[in-house]
């Protein structure tokens, strides 16, 4: 299936990933997690546990007025939803999520406040 991968420090990137569970958690590095924050039928499959392992934080995530509500750590990849279960991303939104995730991002904790920086 096609997806969209995004690693830690890099520009995210089209790439083709077999579709089994096996796949799925050799590439986020473990038991995999899908998140839903977006109204596209499109999902985030990343580690179940990155934070708790220590991954390296990847890219934030917003609300609508661009606040960040949670952090992305390790590698994940955005794919499509089939009828049960994850399927290619569709082009369109394959473009769409690589513009919006397109800069890596740098996590800056000062004091009590975490500032995200793109880079």
């Amino acid at each position: 299936m096609t997806v969209l991968a995004v690693l830690p420090g890099k520009a995210p990137e089209r790439m083709e990933l077999e579709g089994s569970l096996e796949s799925m958690q050799e590439f986020v590095g473990g038991t995999i997690q899908a998140v839903y924050p977006f109204s596209d039928p499109v999902a985030i499959v990343c580690n179940d546990e990155g934070k708790l392992m220590g991954l390296e934080r990847n890219r934030a995530l917003r609300d609508d007025s661009g606040n960040v509500y949670d952090i992305l750590c390790g590698p994940f990849f955005i794919c499509g939803l089939g009828a049960e279960d994850f399927a290619s991303l569709p082009e369109k939104l394959l473009r769409k999520y690589a513009q919006r995730f397109r800069h890596p991002e740098l996590f800056l904790r000062i004091g009590d406040s975490l500032m995200v920086v793109p880079f």
